[in-house]
């Protein structure tokens, strides 16, 4: 068993999804949609601190997503560690900040992925593969 919670339902109505793969110096950021259970990459971004959360707030008004997601990584075992802490911590500000719901999928590997498929930009690769198994879950 992974240490993620149970995740709430998503809604029907909820289209679009930005995603991020967090990393203290750079996000990775895709954009998907649930009609074509497809993500695009978008430009890493690379800010530490609320300079991260003015480039997300960016991001947000551009692409006016329906809801977040968020790769939460985890030892191969399920263990969480100090990285699980941190993006379940970006998680929560991303829905405090911008009142959108944020969904959380276990992203082990997903660098790894990204990395092995030839991904100029492994953060950015990286959260579209997040998205893409968010999108591939869902009804």
């Amino acid at each position: 068993m992974t240490g993620l919670p149970v995740q709430p339902a998503v809604p029907a109505h909820f289209q679009t999804f930005l995603a991020f793969d967090f990393g203290l110096k750079r996000t990775g950021v895709a954009t998907g949609n649930r009609m074509l259970r497809s993500a695009t990459p978008q430009a890493t971004i690379m800010a530490e601190g609320d300079a991260r959360f003015v480039q997300v707030a960016q991001r947000i008004k551009e692409w006016q997503p329906d809801a977040l997601v968020i790769g939460v990584p985890y030892h191969p075992d399920g263990a969480s560690h100090e990285n699980t802490e941190r993006a379940l911590k970006f998680g929560r500000q991303l829905r405090g900040r911008f009142g959108l719901q944020v969904f959380e999928v276990d992203e082990r590997y997903s660098t790894t992925e990204a990395i092995a498929g030839g991904a100029k930009d492994a953060d950015a690769a990286s959260a579209c593969i997040i998205l893409e198994q968010f999108l591939r879950n869902l009804p």
